[in-house]
């Protein structure tokens, strides 16, 4: 049991060594919310300065039920962020050849911004070829190739919406990761695993 020192107020060392000991309670809720409230505030005034409003576009294939609940959060945010919002639902039926043109149609497209392919994919459809068509400066998943090498790099761009998440909780809160060990497991490792090992190990953590 750690024993306090009579000026323990003013003791800095004791107070870094109890905080190990204490359990931290994150609100993830409480932060999205302030995220948004900065971002709608960003939105709005690169609107009123340059006449720009942010676009976002997601293209939904199929009739998933978890998609379909990701999606419409998805869009609610761009909505409350001041963002111009479209989603494209496509049927399952649809060609690889039919969703690489849309991608193409909207990475032409200046008024977008943003494209995100929503998946899982149907299975005659392959996923690395649709992420590949997504142009990287659109690419707002941050699965793309380059965009993923700029992460593995130590120089990301678009950072995977869960481990960029993640980080900002950490930041936002004041929690020190530098010497610390971390334990991580993913059930889709490319999407979030191993982007969060990857933004872990540039704070000098421990695997």
């Amino acid at each position: 049991m750690l024993e306090a020192p009579d000026n323990f107020c003013y003791n800095r060392k004791y107070l870094l060594e109890k905080r190990k000991y204490m359990t931290q309670i994150i609100d993830g809720k409480a932060l999205a919310a302030k995220l948004q409230g900065q971002l709608a505030e960003k939105a709005a005034k690169l609107k009123e300065e340059a006449g720009l409003v942010p676009g976002l576009v997601v293209i939904l294939v199929g009739e998933n039920p978890a998609s379909q609940v990701y999606v419409r959060n998805k869009e609610r945010s761009a909505i409350a962020a001041g963002f111009q919002s479209e989603v494209v639902r496509v049927p399952e039926t649809i060609t690889q050849e039919e969703l690489l043109e849309l991608i193409a149609k909207y990475n032409q497209d200046p008024a977008w911004h943003g494209i995100l392919v929503q998946l899982p994919l149907p299975k005659h459809i392959d996923e690395e070829a649709v992420l590949l068509a997504i142009d990287p400066e659109k690419d707002v998943d941050g699965f793309h190739p380059l965009n993923m090498g700029r992460l593995w790099s130590g120089h990301p761009v678009m950072i995977p919406s869960t481990p960029a998440g993640i980080m900002e909780m950490f930041r936002e809160y004041d929690i020190e990761l530098e010497g610390k060990k971390m334990q991580l497991s993913s059930a889709v490792p490319i999407l979030s695993g191993k982007p969060m090992a990857q933004l872990l190990l540039a704070k000098k953590m421990q695997l």
